[in-house]
């Protein structure tokens, strides 16, 4: 069997290279026998579902289809929860049916789930109080208690655990019946309580049912898909969707430990009996902004895998070496392989993204672009928490669709850090300032819950689905202009 590598690539390739964000643990034979253990267990994701995953993005890059790609910034073991995973995919199941309903285009949908557990950090250390300790890295490094700040290898065992645990009740939910569009209603909705999102959300639904009960009508079901799941009746198209896991690719012992060879089901060169190398801990990686050097061993990683790959795109990226990343990571400019996600900031998106759409488009290299309207966005309250502002945050999103239109490019997606969780009074998290609910800051310690960066709540990014959803629609219809949606919801002149 002949194997697919890119030249002078080993899974440990990268151990030859410098490690940016790279964790110093005290116990390197702890470490070792961890990691053994993690070669051994099964892989938590198949060769079959990453390629076609790939198809799928190839389709986002030839503007086939929309990306959404969203979840926590970081998760945390103790929200491995049902409650918790029910919400966040019924929020993305309901932010997809959304944009499809504008946009009548597919929605290729990957969550930040089952394994973003680490997080980079601009320091090593951090102060807490009058001592100074090693930064939180997240629950596979290290935890939030100050007195538990020593890196354990044993939290990436339990990563690798707690993710398994993740992804498989997220199959069960999407393989029972969650997901059918018979009973959209079901999904979320009853936690909305803004009135206008509600209303809105409604004549969505209201028009899909009408919609399915006609195909039902006229034949277009077949009779056991209209049969409850629990019942004995089928999945079929409209009762099953694909969704994919991913996470940044920080912690490179553990990504090498779940990197895979396995034989092609279909060989890209069309001979036989070739093989490749998968990372299996997750359908999609990204390289971050502050691992994507070009001689680094993150870069380094990422080109020998044959996962579809992301790549964080700031204001610090110049024009040439964004070209030259792409040459490393996707030489023979395969489709599918590569996203671009950009995180500018609302201020510096117009000096920054028009030339890196020029370089790629002069480059040749089939990428799809995603809108990160987040990361760029952070500021700090009054109060002393971090927040972002609803208002910023759409300002960017729609200066980069704006800007792929001018450019002849088209966004093929939006990077999203929002949440559907709710307290146990049954309220949404209040973390970023405006949108429909028009939060303010006095209001962000109401429900102040994530231990990392802001996210969006319910209402908020359901005002986003709207937002690019009504773009969408006046696009097919030609009647695109400034939004009355987009000034409603404090978007920046």
């Amino acid at each position: 069997m002949s194997k697919v590598v890119e030249a002078g690539w080993s899974p440990s390739s990268w151990r030859s290279k410098h490690a940016a964000q790279a964790v110093n643990y005290p116990d390197p034979e702890s470490l070792s026998s961890v990691l053994t253990k993690i070669n051994a267990l099964p892989p938590l994701v198949t060769p079959s579902e990453i390629e076609r995953l790939r198809f799928q993005l190839a389709a986002v890059q030839r503007n086939e289809a929309f990306l959404l790609h969203a979840g926590d910034c970081a998760e945390s073991f103790d929200a491995c929860t049902q409650e918790n995973i029910s919400a966040k995919i019924g929020l993305i199941l309901s932010f997809s049916l959304i944009l499809i309903w504008g946009g009548r285009l597919p929605v290729v949908r990957i969550g930040r789930i089952a394994g973003q557990y680490a997080k980079p950090r601009s320091s090593g250390t951090e102060r807490i109080g009058d001592r100074e300790v090693l930064s939180f890295r997240g629950d596979n490094v290290n935890g939030l208690d100050p007195n538990d700040r020593t890196p354990d290898p044993q939290r990436l065992l339990s990563a690798y655990f707690h993710s398994t645990t993740t992804l498989n009740y997220v199959r069960g939910l999407l393989t029972s019946g969650f997901a059918s569009l018979h009973h959209p209603r079901d999904w979320s909705l009853s936690h909305v309580r803004s009135p206008s999102l509600r209303s809105e959300f409604e004549k969505i639904t209201e028009g899909l049912s009408d919609a399915l009960d006609f195909s039902r009508t006229i034949g277009v079901d077949s009779g056991k898909e209209s049969v409850p799941f629990e019942c004995g009746g089928g999945r079929g198209v409209l009762g099953e969707v694909d969704f994919y896991t991913s996470h940044e690719g920080l912690m490179l012992d553990y990504e090498q430990a779940l990197t895979r060879e396995f034989p092609f089901l279909e060989s890209p060169s069309g001979a036989s009996k070739e093989s490749g190398y998968y990372n299996t801990s997750a359908h999609f990686l990204w390289i971050g902004d502050r691992t994507r050097q070009l001689d680094g061993a993150h870069v380094e990683y990422f080109r020998g895998i044959r996962n579809p790959i992301g790549i964080k795109v700031g204001p610090t990226l110049g024009d040439e070496e964004l070209t030259q990343l792409l040459e490393v990571v996707n030489p023979n400019k395969e489709p599918g392989r590569v996203t671009l996600i950009t995180r500018y900031g609302a201020g510096k998106i117009e000096n920054h993204l028009p030339g890196h759409i020029r370089a790629v488009q002069a480059s040749g290299h089939p990428v799809a672009w995603v809108c990160d309207p987040m990361h760029g966005n952070t500021l700090t309250s009054g109060s002393g928490l971090k927040t972002r502002h609803f208002g910023t945050i759409i300002s960017e999103l729609t200066s980069c669709i704006n800007i792929h239109t001018t450019c002849g490019s088209r966004l093929g997606g939006v990077s999203l850090e929002f949440t559907g969780e709710l307290t146990d009074e049954g309220f949404s998290v209040t973390e970023c300032l405006g949108g429909s609910m028009e939060l303010g800051e006095e209001q962000l310690g109401l429900r102040y819950q994530s231990f990392c960066d802001p996210r969006l709540n319910f209402e908020q990014s359901l005002d986003v689905a709207f937002l690019v959803s009504n773009y969408f629609k006046e696009a097919r219809r030609g009647t695109r202009g400034e939004t009355n949606i987009y000034t409603a919801l404090g978007g920046k002149k």
